[in-house]
């Protein structure tokens, strides 16, 4: 069944979680009334015109979709391989395995990143992708975004190009002419997909003269670019430093993960509008320090003093699919347990306990990050990230009675969300006002124009895009049997000057 829309659709007789002017969700049962992409109406009686699509939500929770403010989409193909890696090998295992990827191959994983995440709610992504390896990478990467329906901003990202794999080795400069010629030819065309999908701007290449980069950034802005997005790591320095230090650190800025942002970082942060994307699994088991998205997981002062106080201006990414699933609510889930039990732990090792849990990490707060933070962070919060007349159509439906919700969704709709869901009891994904996945199946989608050479087809099928991956993931698997990760994980680590007495061998 291919993906859907009509003139109306009706949501009728759901449990609607509808945020206050103080961003608290409030449960109401109520219809909602989609027209044109736009949610017209909430309330109750509707009656739809001839022609319009009802969909009955009783026993059903409807929400805001969800809203991933940092994810390399292109990534699919090699799911499966950091199950039990750290930074440094997910590096060279990972991100530099880029090098392997053909158009073709970027355009399957991309949509299927895409559709994963459409499958587990997500309806808008803020994709960092760094898979510019040529023109036609790029290109392929925006028409598989735009084929899946997600709602996007696709930041473009000059990178370090890997060369060749035996020896390691780089293409000495990240800003070729075609790298600049090809953002400006994008962001001439944008934007895609109906309008879903944005250019948006990715940058990590600091070690650049300091003219080269403030003259990057004024280009990328004199094109409409409304935002970018860094990396921030405890391996790549103190990122907001270096933002603030060229004059670049304003609304527009992302930054991920947190690195060593300490208090008077937060505080730049906050002055200048700028917001923080936390990924808890990839963060929590990349020894990126604890995610950053929570105020309360820093009442001991944290690890060096860094008490940071960023919940207001911080959202939920999923980074890499390689590593965890795509799903928002399971990095909020993470994120939420994570924080607890550093709270609960600082109290308890002074041999008290703590009575409540704060706000800060209730459930309504990661719910938050996930929806109206995120809607933030992208600078659309007038548009999307709740459920209210005037804003897109980007609406999750949950079965209230699945096996894992029943009970909790009756009592505490959004602790169902957060504590309970899984993907498998969305029901219903709308994305501007298009049915992507119902009855708990993602639906065919069209392939963009710009893709229909590459696939030989108009449509495609889930089962199709998988196919695909499996036999693109088995072509590049054949060329990795081939590398010594050994060698390249030293070339790589004296190539970045990095200290190795830092490093720690364990059993």
């Amino acid at each position: 069944m291919s993906s859907r829309s009509s003139s109306q659709l009706l949501l009728k007789n759901g449990l609607v979680l509808i945020h206050d002017s103080q961003n608290h969700v409030v449960p109401t049962r109520a219809d909602v009334l989609i027209e044109g992409g736009t949610i017209t109406k909430i309330g109750s009686g509707f009656e739809a015109t001839e022609g319009a699509e009802v969909v009955d939500c009783t026993d059903k929770i409807v929400s805001p979709g969800f809203v991933d403010t940092h994810h390399h989409g292109w990534q699919t193909q090699l799911k499966g391989r950091h199950a039990n890696e750290q930074l440094l090998q997910y590096m060279v295992t990972g991100n530099m395995q880029s090098f392997q990827f053909s158009p073709e191959d970027v355009f399957y994983g991309q949509l299927a990143g895409m559709l994963e995440g459409v499958a587990a709610g997500t309806t808008t992504v803020v994709d960092h992708a760094h898979i510019t390896y040529s023109p036609d990478h790029a290109k392929l990467a925006i028409a598989a975004t735009s084929t899946s329906g997600i709602r996007s901003v696709f930041c473009y990202t000059p990178i370090m190009r890997v060369k060749d794999m035996n020896p390691m080795s780089y293409h000495p400069n990240p800003l070729e002419d075609w790298v600049m010629r090809t953002f400006d030819e994008l962001a001439d065309q944008g934007p895609f997909g109906a309008g879903r999908v944005t250019l948006g701007f990715a940058f990590d290449l600091f070690f650049l003269p300091p003219e080269t980069i403030k003259t990057l950034f004024a280009r990328v802005k004199d094109k409409g670019v409304k935002t970018i997005t860094n990396h921030g790591s405890v391996s790549l320095g103190n990122i907001v430093h270096s933002l603030k230090s060229l004059d670049l650190l304003d609304e527009s800025i992302i930054i991920s993960h947190g690195g060593d942002i300490k208090a008077a970082d937060a505080e730049l942060i906050k002055a200048a509008g700028a917001h923080l994307s936390s990924t808890p699994s990839s963060e929590l088991q990349m020894a990126m320090g604890r995610p950053y998205c929570f105020d309360s997981s820093f009442v001991d002062g944290g690890v060096h003093g860094h008490s940071i106080g960023l919940q207001d201006n911080a959202s939920l990414g999923v980074d890499c699919h390689t590593i965890t699933g795509g799903s928002i609510l399971t990095e909020a889930r993470l994120g939420l347990q994570n924080a607890r039990n550093t709270f609960n732990e600082y109290h308890l090792k002074q041999g008290k306990l703590p009575r409540t849990i704060p706000q800060s990490l209730s459930v309504e707060a990661a719910f938050n990050l996930a929806t109206v933070k995120g809607a933030e962070a992208v600078n659309m919060s007038k548009e999307i990230g709740r459920i209210a007349e005037g804003y897109k159509a980007d609406i999750v439906v949950f079965d209230g009675l699945s096996p894992s919700m029943v009970g909790a969704a009756q009592h505490d709709p959004v602790a169902a969300v957060i504590l309970h869901s899984t993907p498998a009891d969305i029901e219903t994904v709308i994305i501007d006002g298009i049915i992507r996945k119902q009855n708990g199946k993602l639906l065919t989608v069209t392939v963009d124009a710009a893709a229909q050479g590459t696939t030989g087809d108009e449509s495609l099928s889930w089962a199709a895009v998988a196919k695909k991956v499996v036999e693109s993931r088995a072509q590049m698997q054949g060329e990795m049997n081939k590398i010594d990760f050994e060698k390249v994980s030293a070339a790589l680590l004296k190539l970045f000057h990095f200290d190795e007495s830092r490093l720690v061998d364990v059993a």
